[in-house]
């Protein structure tokens, strides 16, 4: 080794994690299925700058690098997802889509539901002042699990996390609020042929305060989707996304 290896070695604090801290982490990580060669490169995914600054790490030992990468891991990676899952949709939607799925409130949500701010590593005031549940905070934890995950293991491992978190979340129609697939859906069986949309309630579930619907899309006579939702215009957008999408594959496999 080298003086100024071991020099830099010298400058860089590692992270100290409590046991209790280190079973919190790989409980998230056995839930995702997920593995990390590097344990400190995972840790740093999870230190917000004011715990840096008062442990008196490197600056550069906070998050916000592996934020800014995972910002772009992410845009790519849901920029694919979408390019082949949908093969006739328009540039514009696309982008569209994309918006709402990599914006901090659906990052919010993500963190949120995997129980991110319970592992991030806080300063005293920040913590004070309720940072750990602070949306953009977690946002940007989340960006930095993904740069920290692409660093350690590379695009495939990112691929496999991103599929039961936010391609999930895709398929499940949460963000049919924002695209417009009954129009979608419209469009296409008009340029491949002459049937008729049809759309019908066959379901609803729950009680009154918390209702959810479930539609079917008809072309002609044939069903070709079935969807959820809290209202019934949810729902039926819901049915017409999986109708387009398996409309989608067969003219795709023709």
């Amino acid at each position: 080794m080298s003086q100024q290896s071991g020099r830099k070695r010298k400058a860089e604090k590692q992270y100290s994690v409590s046991d209790a801290h280190a079973k919190k982490f790989q409980t998230m990580l056995s839930s995702l299925s997920v593995t990390f060669i590097d344990q400190q490169l995972l840790y740093q995914a999870f230190t917000h700058s004011s715990y840096v600054n008062e442990q008196r790490f490197r600056a550069d030992q906070d998050n916000e690098r592996l934020e800014f990468l995972g910002d772009a891991v992410l845009e790519l990676a849901v920029s694919q997802h979408l390019f082949k899952r949908f093969p006739l949709m328009q540039e514009g939607e696309m982008t569209k889509l994309r918006a709402a799925v990599v914006c901090e409130p659906s990052l919010f949500e993500l963190a949120e539901r995997l129980e991110f701010g319970s592992l991030i590593f806080l300063g005293k005031g920040e913590e004070m002042s309720g940072g750990r549940n602070r949306p953009a905070m977690l946002a940007d934890v989340f960006e930095a699990f993904v740069g920290a995950l692409y660093l350690d293991q590379g695009m495939d491992a990112v691929y496999a996390f991103l599929e039961e978190t936010v391609y999930l979340k895709i398929e499940t129609g949460s963000y049919t609020d924002v695209m417009d697939f009954k129009s979608q859906l419209q469009e296409f069986v008009q340029q491949e042929s002459s049937g008729r949309i049809s759309y019908q309630i066959v379901a609803e579930q729950g009680p009154a305060h918390n209702r959810e619907f479930v539609a079917k899309v008809f072309v002609n006579e044939t069903s070709y989707g079935e969807g959820t939702g809290k209202t019934k215009k949810a729902a039926e957008q819901h049915a017409a996304q999986k109708a387009l999408t398996l409309l989608s594959k067969k003219v795709a496999n023709k």
